[in-house]
């Protein structure tokens, strides 16, 4: 094996107001591994938040790092599956599983660098606003035991945070729980929610509570899914995608 090991860096990208979201990019030997590709890197909120999805143990951690601008379910993502050997960190088994030819080179970083630069990158804040900690709290709660949806007969497909709008998160829900994308029975409903200066944990405590104990989808939006679904349930359909707008 090469004693040359690969050097990792983490790159928050913050773009202008006007410029749509935040991306972790990694940049391994100084090279952008998804440069002239038609992958961004996934939001820091998810790579650098509570979870710890980048640190290295030695149990396998499957991660998405990478996506296009489309729904994983039709275009896919990137995954790298990272684990610790030893006095090394590996990143091997990379794939998209919607695309079967996609694939890249292994990479074995120093542990004490990695460690260092996770770290680094996780303790850097200045991308974070009080909506990706509301964001992040409220995430925790919907998908703990995903009990407070189930009686919807729905699930937290995403929560999204806005650089551009920060005063807002959206939340995405699927119904009906574990439904198929590929079939024609399904819906996606989308609710717009406001974020405050107050206490991160207290709004997210609110925002659950209002979600859990009365049906969102009374007030939610139709976003996506099938016209057909829609209309079975006694939805409308929109007229146009609200990001189309």
């Amino acid at each position: 094996m090469a004693d040359t090991l690969d050097v990792l860096e983490l790159r928050i990208i913050c773009p202008s107001p006007a410029e749509v979201g935040l991306e972790v990019r990694p940049i391994i030997g100084g090279r952008d591994v998804f440069a002239d590709s038609p992958y961004r890197g996934v939001r820091p909120r998810h790579l650098l938040g509570s979870a710890g999805l980048l640190r290295a143990t030695a149990t396998p951690r499957e991660v998405r790092i990478a996506k296009t601008g489309c729904a994983e379910e039709c275009c896919g993502a990137v995954h790298v599956t990272i684990r610790r050997e030893m006095e090394h960190v590996l990143w091997t088994g990379w794939h998209n599983p919607m695309d079967k030819h996609f694939g890249l080179a292994d990479f074995r970083f120093s542990a004490a660098q990695y460690d260092a630069e996770v770290a680094r990158a996780e303790a850097d804040r200045r991308w974070q606003w009080p909506g990706t900690l509301v964001a992040d709290l409220l995430e925790a709660k919907l998908t703990g035991d995903g009990s407070g949806l189930a009686a919807w007969d729905c699930e937290l497909e995403a929560i999204w945070e806005s650089w551009s709008e920060p005063d807002w998160i959206d939340v995405v829900l699927r119904h009906p729980r574990g439904c198929d994308e590929r079939k024609d029975h399904w819906l996606q409903f989308g609710i717009r929610l406001p974020i405050s200066a107050d206490e991160p944990a207290g709004q997210a405590e609110r925002l659950e509570a209002g979600l859990t104990t009365e049906d969102p989808r009374a007030t939610a939006q139709v976003w996506g899914g099938s016209q057909t679904a829609a209309e079975k349930l006694g939805y409308r359909w929109p007229p146009e995608y609200p990001w189309d707008s």
